[in-house]
């Protein structure tokens, strides 16, 4: 199972590093060049950004797991983004 969703913001790379320092203390995290992969016991959230985007991608087994890993990815977005007055994410299949 996978899903899509794009947040658009000036502080596109700020929210990236963000997120991927917080969870690094919590879960593992594997930085490169193109982004970065949180592996959630629930599944996987794949970061990408560039100057007004964060992209993601999650990939999980099962839709239940998908719902989680996107949930707690996109609560903590929008509460790291909360100056921006954030709306909920769309996510998109495939």
């Amino acid at each position: 199972m996978q899903t899509r969703a794009v947040f658009h913001s000036a502080q596109a790379a700020g929210l990236y590093t963000r997120l991927v320092r917080h969870f690094g203390h919590k879960i593992p995290v594997v930085e490169s060049p193109e982004g970065a992969e949180l592996q959630f016991v629930c599944g996987l959230a794949q970061l990408r950004h560039d100057a007004d985007r964060l992209s993601i991608h999650v990939t999980s087994a099962t839709a239940a797991e998908l719902a989680q890993t996107c949930e707690v990815v996109e609560s903590h977005l929008l509460r790291f983004a909360f100056r921006e007055d954030p709306a909920p994410l769309e996510w998109h299949g495939g």
